[in-house]
């Protein structure tokens, strides 16, 4: 049965808005790039995870194949990542940062890191840790649901896209 205090969820989503707004995903453009949210995200993530599918990435951030196509050509077509061939398989190309793609990660981290370090900075110690905590906690449970509601999904002989 789903969790029911309105109030309370209520709250979480108004925070969660405004933690959105406030990490500037309502603008056009993110993290002082000129990349949409959707690109800044493939960067942080080939970045983070080393070299990746298109298929991984949509996977990954819950986004159509044909939106992360579109979005990866213009990632190449700006220099930002390359795509090489799976010496094993053809059919495999892994998509990895270039060095202009690893500047910009590090101007990315660099941004992100000042912008929590000033938020950080306003909180005690023992909240600093209370925020981490929560959030790595409620991140987990936000896609445990979201695994529960594709598997459900699946069972019940829908499409895995959600």
């Amino acid at each position: 049965m789903p969790f029911q205090d309105l109030s309370l969820i209520d709250d979480i989503r108004a925070a969660s808005r405004l933690m959105v707004r406030e990490l500037g995903f309502m603008e056009q453009t993110v993290a002082a790039t000129d990349y949409p949210p959707s690109a800044v995200h493939t960067i942080l993530e080939i970045g983070t995870s080393g070299p990746l599918t298109s298929a991984e990435l949509s996977d990954i951030l819950h986004l159509e194949k044909s939106s992360v196509s579109r979005m990866v050509r213009k990632l190449i077509e700006c220099g930002e990542l390359k795509e090489t061939v799976d010496a094993d398989d053809a059919r495999i190309k892994p998509l990895s940062l270039t060095a202009k793609g690893r500047r910009t990660l590090s101007a990315l981290h660099d941004f992100g890191r000042r912008q929590v370090s000033g938020a950080l900075a306003r909180l005690s110690e023992a909240e600093r840790r209370v925020v981490r905590d929560g959030l790595m906690i409620y991140a987990r449970a936000l896609k445990a649901s979201r695994d529960d509601d594709a598997e459900l999904k699946l069972r019940n002989g829908q499409s895995q896209d959600i």
